[in-house]
Formats: C-alpha cells, structure tokens, sequence
C-alpha cells in the first residue's frame, strides 16, 4: 500500500507523514519564503519584551539585596527578609529607610551605604502585582 505513495505530489495534501506541504508552511499558506517579513513578527512580543525586561530588573535587585546582606552581616545569620513590594508600598524614601534600619538593627557593619544605594534601585521599580498578566482563568478585577 505504501508502494503507491513513493510517486505522490506532495503538493496534493498528504505527501508528507506531518501532513505539511512543501516549505514547511500550514496548507493554504504560502511558503515562509513568499510571506513579507513584516507580516512574521508577532507585534505581542513587545509586551513581552517589556514585562521580562521589568521582570529582569525586579530580579536583578534582588539578587544586589542579598550580595548586600551577605556583605554586610558576613556569614552571619541573617535576621529578617528585605521585602520589596513592602518597601514601595511606603510613601516616602523616609519611611523605606525607617523600615530598613529597624530590619537591620542587628547588623554590627553600618547599614547606611546599603540604606541609601537600595533607595535609588527601587526608584522606578514597580509592585510585583503589576508586572503579573492576568492568567485567562482568572476572573476580571
């Protein structure tokens, strides 16, 4: 039975056992070749982009705020977790640093350079509520 296929045009729909035709493409599209290029990019990838990139950002302070602690209590335990979302919740730099000191009042090194240079990181970095999409089960707000 399958002596018949071997001389089959692939072009007819079904040649290939993926069901494909030629070049790869769903049958009735025309090859990726004769598509414009501008008609293969997906314009949803920039809001990806975006949300990895304040993501990418998000985790990258993260990782500062540990090297940070790490350096400042070296080797010791460390008492309480920096919470970011907390801190920009506070209204004023004011009330972040409040918040650091008294969660770093153990700390025998003084905290204030890591104080002052984990204030300007949070600058512009928004709630992690806001860099999550909403999931299409979830049920709109």
């Amino acid at each position: 039975m399958a002596a018949h296929r071997v001389g089959r045009r692939q072009g007819r729909g079904g040649g290939s056992p993926g069901g494909g035709s030629l070049g790869g493409g769903s049958p009735g599209r025309p090859p990726p070749s004769a598509r414009s290029p501008a008609l293969q990019r997906r314009p949803a990838r920039a809001t990806v982009k975006y949300n990895r990139r304040e993501l990418q950002r998000r985790l990258d302070t993260e990782s500062w705020i540990d090297r940070g602690l790490q350096e400042l209590y070296r080797g010791r335990e460390i008492p309480d977790e920096v919470n970011i979302d907390e801190l920009l919740e506070l209204e004023t730099d004011e009330e972040r640093a409040q918040k650091l000191q008294l969660i770093l009042k153990s700390c025998s090194a003084d905290p204030e350079d890591f104080i002052q240079q984990l204030l300007v990181q949070l600058k512009g970095l928004p709630k992690q509520q806001l860099l999550q999409r909403p999931s299409p089960e979830d049920p709109p707000p």
